[in-house]
């Protein structure tokens, strides 16, 4: 995925990659929008019971998301 090479973080770049808004991977995977933009920036790195919903809120493995 090119988003990847260019520095995008890998949730962001597979979200944008599915077409979901923030708003929508945030409330698939159960949390708020201002989390999944702290770990979309690299602010926060999230729990790995939070990126494992992120993972399959956006159906790909965890691995790729770290």
């Amino acid at each position: 995925m090119d988003t990847l090479r260019e520095g995008v973080s890998p949730v962001k770049g597979y979200r944008e990659y599915r077409g979901l808004r923030a708003g929508e991977l945030a409330e698939k995977a159960g949390i708020s929008q201002g989390y999944l933009s702290e770990i979309e920036s690299g602010k926060k790195s999230g729990s790995l019971s939070v990126l494992k919903r992120i993972a399959a809120a956006l159906d790909v493995e965890l691995s790729d998301l770290t």
